[in-house]
């Protein structure tokens, strides 16, 4: 006599994530709370610092409404946080710019002024100090504004942590009801 197993028919949602990949961890770890399993057939496809994940979950899940509605206020703590992140380096790297281009400014006007016919040499030097000193100025305030910046920003990023892992954990109670 063989063996009976029994088989069941199942159904599958499917989602395809790309996130950076620095925050690979937090997202699978998150989705997981929401009833996504890594999708087997699938691998995970790396480029540019990106990760595609490609997850499944039953389709018959118990309040499926109410984990939509979480998962959307999770990946939305998560957009907060790489943007707060993106933003350490780019506010101070927009600083630096500034003060370079403008003490580029400065020395066209001094190449300017040393070109002219006849050259004007005391302007040369007075255009030059200043773009000289901006240049010097741009490694600087990258420097300055990038700590400032980070004291700033990291709260944030924790409160946007917190909150994302508090949703995780009304997604994980749903799924366990």
């Amino acid at each position: 006599m063989s063996e009976h197993t029994e088989h069941t028919f199942d159904c599958f949602d499917y989602l395809k994530v790309t996130v950076e990949e620095k925050f690979f961890s937090q997202y699978m770890d998150g989705y997981e709370k929401f009833g996504w399993n890594k999708d087997e057939n699938r691998t995970l496809e790396k480029g540019m610092g990106k990760v595609t994940l490609y997850m499944k979950r039953n389709r018959q899940i118990i309040n499926k409404v109410e984990l939509v509605r979480l998962q959307q206020h999770y990946e939305s703590c998560m957009e907060e946080i790489c943007a707060l992140e993106a933003s350490q380096n780019s506010v101070p790297a927009m600083v630096s710019l500034t003060c370079g281009l403008t003490g580029c400014g400065f020395m066209a006007g001094s190449v300017f002024a040393v070109t002219a016919t006849p050259p004007i040499i005391w302007l040369t030097v007075l255009l030059a100090i200043p773009g000289f000193l901006l240049w010097a100025a741009a490694y600087f305030s990258y420097k300055a504004v990038k700590l400032w910046r980070s004291k700033k920003v990291i709260p944030l990023i924790e409160a946007k942590y917190d909150e994302a892992y508090g949703v995780c954990e009304k997604a994980f109670r749903l799924l366990q009801a």
